[in-house]
């Protein structure tokens, strides 16, 4: 496969969706990519919404952008938590200011507003922060998965088929681009 050996970043913190955390994470990992979950504490498990656990791998401290290809943000209630965090806000200003893919899905956007990196974007996401994204410039639209740039967003549970793969596929462009 090619991205085999690849990295990307995935935020976690206290009541993720379950499904939106494990569905692109196990996606990812059958792409050969390895995921590597970070949160405010290494080697510490958090609970999604329904109670699935989740261990982190690293600290949000402990890791540099430029180790991965790509970061993932998960919805749920998550990131409402993780946007308070600055090494949450530096990490996802890096991969930004590097052009890299960043997915996020439902709730996830307000991660992005906080990074101040949606103005100007086209983005989806649950119905319940489109405000949110357009007070912070993003121009929001209805769709399953939406791509502008080096920015994938996705609605909610449903549509996590097509916003997986098409983050497999951002990540494979991108990836394919770097090698040459």
């Amino acid at each position: 496969m090619e991205l085999k050996g690849t990295k990307v970043l995935a935020f976690v913190d206290e009541e993720f969706e379950d499904l939106e955390m494990w569905y692109p994470v196990l996606r990812l990992r059958e792409a050969g990519v390895v995921v590597d979950i970070v949160g405010p504490k290494a080697k510490t498990v958090y609970h999604g919404k329904y109670g699935v656990p989740i261990t982190t791998d690293y600290a949000f401290d402990e890791v540099q952008s430029s180790d991965y290809i790509g970061l993932y943000v998960p919805g749920g209630w998550a990131p409402d938590k993780l946007r308070r965090y600055p090494d949450v806000l530096r990490l996802t200003q890096e991969f930004h200011a590097a052009v890299k893919p960043i997915a996020q899905i439902c709730h996830a956007g307000w991660v992005l507003i906080s990074a101040k990196i949606v103005n100007g974007y086209t983005m989806t996401s649950t119905p319940g922060i489109r405000d949110d994204l357009e007070n912070a410039g993003a121009t929001w639209v209805d769709e399953e998965v939406v791509v502008d740039r080096n920015i994938i967003s996705g609605r909610r549970p449903p549509d996590l088929p097509a916003f997986s793969k098409r983050f497999v596929d951002e990540l494979v462009q991108y990836h394919n681009h770097q090698e040459k």
